[in-house]
């Protein structure tokens, strides 16, 4: 940085010098004017010559100076990043009042991203205000559901759709007359290990309903789940607005024996701090982190999660309370099963009419109902599928297992010892023998994960495109749970930088296979609601799907396998669950293999 000044200071003084010498100073006083005749400047002495050099000097010389101070200011105040040259990105947008920043985007993306908002705008919820009456929100235990008869014929058949009315009431067990609770529903079977997730539709008034397919012979137990009241979700779409920063970040600086650390975000508030600016520069995201006292921005050598702050009130706090509003069950007015008879000997189906989810599970095992067939893959199977293959898995934790269950399952597939950290990774695992190479990268920030290199914190988008690619090429990736704090328009253009990567990577190797993996539903406390809740996951899926949507990608979707396994929900899904992941995984990798 002094260097910089030091050069700055010297060249201008060179400028002053040339100046002095060339400048003639009856231009610069009549620099708007007609030049002087012959006879004008036989009247002009030195002296006089002298006289009119300051007076319009001056004036030159003070607008000169006042943008110097300024240039000096903002080297002394913001230092940006010398390893990149990254586009500015404010920090302030009065537009919505958010002090966030957001990747520039193209016009087209910006039309695009309004339309997504709007497809999955939520639907309006209670307003809390000081004096609102806690008894006034729903209360899962006075609600009900109930399931809707049959039309035709008496028995519930494979094939049929089942119906079901929920009716949410208050605290005073009163009918809700608006919506937005947020309300999970599944169809199980837990002596044939089967599930099938369901369809929730709000009517607007505090009434629902939720579809399910048929799709297994026996009995079919409806559960529903209340996960968030509407009046809690009034507060998340505060907290995402106005606290954004209710997990911060830290990063680590060091030069020589001399350490600072100073928070970081991409919604850092406004402060007269200095400021390092770290946006990609080939991704345009940003990120941002108070400058240290005495050091300076290129000393950054750790990013870590920093904390967690906890912005609700004391009336809010009762909309997050396990067993009394957060994550409780349903109770049915009837009947909660229905038994369900065989329709004829093939393989049970859904009608294009009906709602028509992503697979179930029977008998422990998930099946699709879409195009793709699912096959069991043991370890021989695995390594044959994989053999000759390069694997790239990206994103958070919830990838991270789909490394550790290859590596885990694979007897020749060895994990190199890389000396980093079991939690942040990167991680690399070679089968010399049968040529298999899998990784596994986290993605870049934000990401709350124990200190990690800030050279090993890299964007799944540019990861893709340093990738060759092609038919022994399988890329996978995930990221949701890490930005559930910020505005939604975060994640759709950390997706939208990622698409345009993954077109790149199609475009040159259009045998690549890339596979997602979408976010799914947890098990969660009164912290983990307003941190990272399944009201947001929920959406981000959605966001998903739209931004993806024509693509020549694949979809393991995580969000129906857990909500349809007999399992607890859980942030890192059981063993059982990753099993079946892998199976799709390994389904679109190897669409040939013979069924086990």
């Amino acid at each position: 940085m002094y260097t910089d000044k030091a050069v700055f200071y010297a060249g201008f003084q060179r400028g002053l010098r040339i100046l002095s010498k060339r400048l003639d100073p009856v231009e610069v006083l009549h620099c708007s004017q007609r030049p002087p005749t012959m006879i004008e400047q036989s009247f002009r002495s030195p002296k006089v010559k002298a006289i009119f050099l300051p007076k319009c000097g001056f004036i030159f010389l003070c607008l000169t100076g006042c943008l110097i101070i300024f240039i000096l200011w903002w080297m002394d105040n913001v230092e940006v990043q010398k390893t990149a040259d990254p586009p500015f990105i404010s920090q302030l947008l009065p537009i919505n009042m958010s002090f966030c920043a957001f990747r520039p985007i193209s016009l087209e993306e910006t039309l695009e991203e309004n339309k997504i908002l709007k497809s999955i705008a939520w639907p309006q919820t209670p307003t809390i205000t000081s004096d609102y009456t806690f008894k006034n929100t729903t209360d899962p235990w006075c609600s009900k559901f109930a399931i809707l008869p049959k039309k035709g014929e008496e028995k519930w058949r494979i094939g049929d759709q089942l119906e079901v009315r929920i009716v949410m009431n208050d605290f005073k067990c009163l009918p809700k007359t608006s919506g937005g609770d947020v309300l999970l529903a599944s169809v199980k079977n837990r002596h044939l290990k089967a599930g099938v997730s369901g369809k929730v539709v709000d009517h607007l008034n505090g009434n629902y309903t939720a579809v399910f397919p048929l799709v297994w012979e026996g009995k079919a137990e409806i559960e529903v789940i209340l996960v968030h009241p509407g009046e809690a979700v009034t507060v998340l779409k505060r907290l995402n607005g106005e606290n954004a920063d209710r997990v911060y970040f830290n990063s680590t600086f060091r030069s020589g024996s001399v350490t600072e650390t100073t928070v970081c975000n991409v919604c850092l508030r406004p402060t007269t701090q200095p400021v390092c600016n770290y946006t990609d520069i080939r991704t345009g995201e940003p990120w941002f982190c108070l400058k240290p006292k005495s050091l300076s921005c290129n000393t950054r050598i750790e990013h870590s999660k920093g904390g967690y702050l906890h912005p609700l009130t004391n009336q809010e706090n009762k909309l997050f309370k396990k067993k009394i509003n957060l994550r409780v069950p349903v109770q049915s007015s009837g009947s909660s099963s229905v038994t369900v008879y065989q329709q004829n000997k093939d393989k049970p189906t859904v009608t294009s009419s009906m709602f028509r989810p992503s697979g179930f599970y029977y008998k422990g095992v998930w099946k699709s109902l879409g195009t793709i067939q699912v096959h069991q893959f043991d370890t021989p199977s695995i390594v044959q599928c994989l053999r000759g293959k390069v694997v790239h898995l990206y994103g958070d934790s919830t990838m991270r297992q789909w490394f550790e269950y290859l590596t885990k399952e694979l007897p020749d597939l060895k994990e190199f010892t890389l000396h980093i950290d079991k939690g942040t990774g990167p991680f690399m695992s070679l089968d010399y023998k049968n040529n298999i190479l899998v990784t596994y990268r986290c993605h870049g920030p934000p990401i709350r994960f124990k200190p990690i290199s800030v050279s090993e914190l890299r964007y799944i988008a540019n990861e893709l495109d340093n990738i060759k690619g092609g038919s022994n090429t399988v890329v996978a990736f995930t990221i949701w749970a890490h930005l559930g704090t910020f505005p939604m328009k975060i994640y759709i253009r950390r997706l939208m930088s990622i698409r345009s990567a993954v077109l790149r990577l199609l475009l040159r190797a259009p045998d690549t296979l890339v596979v997602i993996r979408n976010g799914n539903p947890q098990a969660l406390s009164t912290s983990i609601s307003i941190f990272n809740s399944d009201w947001y996951s929920l959406q981000c899926n959605k966001v998903l799907r739209a931004v993806f949507k024509g693509m020549n990608v694949h979809l393991v979707d995580a969000w129906e396998m857990v909500l349809a396994h007999q399992l607890p929900h859980n942030l890192h899904p059981e063993p059982p669950i990753i099993k079946n992941m892998i199976n799709v995984l390994l389904s679109y990798t190897c669409p040939q293999t013979q069924t086990k």
